[in-house]
């Protein structure tokens, strides 16, 4: 399943506090979001994170806020706070983690695999149903 924020990366600027939401409702839009946190202070962004095959949201988002002071209000008061029945988890966001790419193309790709060389999934291609062993 592949993650798509729905956002650019040109929005993320230098001296903006990212902070990441966690366990936030299915039914919380990124305007929700960003009208809870704008009761701190100015909000320059927020984000949801959509499923690319479902177009969903995957239940986490990023604000990004310009003040500190303001940011770090806003993750005190709503970290373990109650929304749509479930606790937010709020703080600030850190780095993406380099993860090395996958290469799709080795034989290493689990799940089922249809293997040419080896036959049609033990069906004969010269199995006839009118043969009879007399």
């Amino acid at each position: 399943m592949r993650v798509q924020l729905s956002g650019s990366p040109e929005t993320i600027r230098k001296g903006f506090m990212k902070i990441y939401v966690g366990n936030m409702p299915y039914a919380m839009t990124a305007e929700e979001l960003q009208a809870l946190f704008e009761t701190f202070g100015t909000v320059a962004n927020a984000n949801l994170a959509m499923d690319r095959e479902t177009n969903r949201p995957r239940g986490f988002g990023f604000v990004e806020m310009p003040e500190a002071e303001e940011a770090n209000a806003a993750i005190a008061a709503l970290n373990g706070s109650e929304q749509g029945g479930r606790r937010l988890v709020v703080n600030e966001a850190r780095p993406r983690e380099d993860r090395p790419r996958r290469d799709f193309r080795n034989n290493d790709r689990g799940g089922f695999r249809k293997d040419f060389r080896r036959g049609n999934g033990g069906f004969r291609k010269d199995f006839r149903r009118d043969q009879s062993e007399d």
